[in-house]
Formats: structure tokens, sequence, C-alpha cells
């Protein structure tokens, strides 16, 4: 999350697929983990302008970067490569 704190104090509104997936994983229960996780993490990067892709190896994050990459929207590797909003 220090990431997105970076990305926010550079103007952005940073949103974190995971972190909106996960509360609503938490009632539904663990059971649907597979049904709601993706599918919430890629409807949410549709709605994107751009991503950053930090980190290390996730087969999750590298299919929500192929939605920017699909729609030829930015895809940023380090915070320093954000530029101001």
């Amino acid at each position: 999350h220090e990431a997105a704190l970076e990305v926010h104090e550079k103007g952005h509104l940073p949103v974190i697929g995971v972190d909106v997936a996960l509360p609503l994983i938490g009632v539904a229960g663990a059971q649907r983990y597979d049904e709601l996780m993706m599918p919430i993490s890629l409807a949410l990067a549709a709605r994107c302008d751009a991503v950053l892709r930090i980190g290390g190896p996730s087969h999750g994050a590298d299919r929500e970067v192929q939605v920017f990459v699909e729609k030829g929207l930015p895809v940023y590797r380090s915070v320093q490569d954000v530029p101001p909003a």
C-alpha cells in the first residue's frame, strides 16, 4: 500500500482490486474466492485509466495488466514512472 500512497500523492486515486474483492469474499465465504476474486478485480481494472504493476509474479495481476494492454492504456512498472495528475 506504500506505492498506492505515493500514487495518491501524485494526484491520482489509486484503487487495488484485491482490496475491493476481499471484503466481499469475507462476507460470501472463502469457498467463493475463485468465483469472486478475478471477476471483481478485472471489472475494476476495466474502469481505470492506467495500471501500476509492481511486485513479484502474479497470474492475477498479469491478467489485469492484459486489460490495459488490450485497451492501449498505460502500464507503469514503477511509481517513479507514474506522471503527476
